[in-house]
């Protein structure tokens, strides 16, 4: 099924010939010196200081000799020093590469490398990582600069308060093109090395006009709060190009985002500010309602709530509902994509779906032949849409698999409903055919976090005595509550087709999961062939 929007497509100007993505949110944002655009526990930062640092940020890089397009890795925390960070390298016209703050040396060696990073930027908590990338990497950088630095400086790395004091600000931004590359963003994928997706200046400039404005609704006296990081793309867009695009504040977090870590700040506890607006996944909120201490919807100011990373289930977004008073707009993205394409509205919430197609982008569902499906049969999900990434680096093969033309390959299976929403059905290496019938992982997992003792769970398929494939189901029971494999069981054929139910169940302390909470069922696999 293809849905084409082009004629329904809002108007928006594409940017200009010459457009720095870095320059053009400062630009919008000139009128603005005195608010606050970004707080953390420590400071709040105006958006005319903001401006300041920006551009000394940029130009102590090219007193450092980072040329144009070249990379600088950034593996910071969410400090007000993260946007100076990204922001001022895009506007010397660098190329960021901002990766997850929770890896190992190995991983910060492979990202050194494979990107051939000239200058790092980094926070003080994670610097003996990085020490020890530089040891690995068979790559040298210019120069580390170290964010609230932990312990004293002694191998010639820089502070950042300092590196950027040194410095008057650069007085012009970079004379980029819309298309040249402004950061990368590593997928999480499951398996294998991350893949290095290379943004251009204009993929942001899209998701702020088509999404943040046109769908959520963003306004200037919004307080953004986001439980995913600046480094995810979804976390990127929540917590910096959308507040920035219509000069909103943000909440920034540091720590991880535990159920009472982000209680803390939504009820105001940092700095006095209570969100308006929160960006979690369904992880978290089902840690969140599981939780002794969860807020009343008295003691926080929510007006809007989104959910991504991975689908919300119909029990969760209900219950949170109840308790919130505010619905979840749940939708989907990817890194490729740079943020959200399909997603509910926040006036037309339809719980259990993903919603319609962001207006400017079009969404198609085919086979394994590339033909489309009718409405009601599973499909692999294609989006055409100008957010687009160029590519992946240094990776052609998986370059051509996912980016066919003007079309993005998501991975992702879904079912178009007769009211036009779509329906999540698993991701496509993770869809299983039990009794010669497709099975989504997802649907089985959804409905067993419906019984009130499951907090979470997780699906994969092992193969019987007969080699065929049976569904296995890994489960985390709340906090002093109990079931049983059979209850469970029941539990599910009561409430979806009998051939869904799960043929096994274990009960597990946590389940493994990426950085941005996305259950990695591959380990899952890995340990059932270990076991076996």
């Amino acid at each position: 099924m293809t849905t084409d929007l082009a004629a329904n497509a809002p108007e928006v100007a594409a940017p200009p010939t010459i457009f720095n993505f870095a320059a053009h949110l400062l630009q919008v944002n000139a009128g603005r010196a005195q608010r606050a655009a970004f707080i953390d526990d420590t400071e709040q930062l105006s958006y005319g200081a903001l401006e300041q640092r920006v551009r000394q940020c940029a130009a102590g890089l090219r007193a450092l000799g980072v040329k144009r397009e070249e990379r600088v890795l950034l593996a910071m925390q969410d400090v007000t020093d993260w946007p100076v960070a990204f922001l001022g390298a895009i506007y010397a016209g660098a190329v960021p590469v901002a990766v997850n703050t929770l890896l190992t040396a190995d991983d910060y060696a492979y990202m050194l490398e494979h990107s051939r990073a000239q200058a790092i930027l980094t926070s003080g908590a994670l610097l003996p990582a990085i020490k020890g990338a530089l040891v690995k990497a068979d790559h040298e950088v210019q120069k580390v600069i170290v964010s609230r630095p932990v312990a004293p400086l002694d191998f010639g790395e820089l502070a950042f308060d300092a590196f950027l004091a040194a410095q008057a600000p650069l007085p012009h931004p970079a004379a980029t093109h819309p298309d040249d590359p402004a950061f990368w963003l590593y997928s999480s994928g499951s398996t294998g090395r991350p893949k290095g997706a290379v943004h251009s200046h204009a993929n942001p400039y899209w998701t702020v006009e088509l999404y943040a404005k046109r769908v959520l609704g963003l306004a200037e006296n919004d307080v953004c709060f986001s439980a995913a990081k600046l480094f995810f793309a979804y976390g990127l867009g929540n917590g910096l190009t959308f507040p920035m695009g219509v000069g909103a504040t943000t909440i920034l977090m540091a720590e991880r985002p535990t159920p009472e870590a982000t209680f803390k700040r939504m009820t105001g506890g940092v700095g006095g500010v209570k969100p308006t607006v929160f960006y979690g996944a369904p992880t978290g909120f089902a840690g969140m309602l599981a939780n002794p201490h969860l807020p009343t919807r008295e003691q926080v100011a929510l007006r809007l709530v989104s959910s991504a990373g991975e689908a919300l289930p119909r029990d969760l977004g209900e219950r949170f509902t109840e308790h919130f008073g505010v619905k979840i707009v749940d939708g989907i993205g990817s890194t490729e994509m740079l943020h959200i394409f399909l997603s509910n509205k926040p006036d037309d919430v339809r719980y259990g779906t993903t919603g319609w197609p962001v207006p400017g982008y079009e969404v198609e569902l085919r086979d394994h032949d590339g033909a489309l499906v009718p409405d009601g049969e599973l499909g692999d999900l294609y989006i055409k849409g100008p957010s687009a990434a160029l590519m992946y680096w240094g990776n052609r093969e998986k370059s051509r698999d996912t980016f066919r033309g003007s079309w993005t390959k998501s991975g992702d299976k879904y079912v178009r409903n007769p009211d036009g929403t779509y329906t999540y059905g698993g991701r496509s290496d993770d869809m299983l055919k039990v009794s010669g019938i497709y099975v989504s992982p997802f649907e089985v997992e959804a409905t067993l976090v419906q019984h009130h003792a499951v907090l979470e769970a997780a699906v994969i398929g092992i193969q019987d005595a007969d080699g065929l494939t049976k569904t296995k189901a890994f489960v985390v029971l709340k906090d002093g509550e109990k079931a049983t494999e059979d209850e469970l069981k029941a539990f599910v054929k009561d409430k979806l087709a009998p051939y869904k139910y799960p043929r096994q169940i274990a009960f597990v302390k946590e389940l493994p999961k990426t950085a941005t909470g996305k259950i990695q069922r591959f380990r899952l696999r890995a340990m059932e062939t270990i076991g076996a």
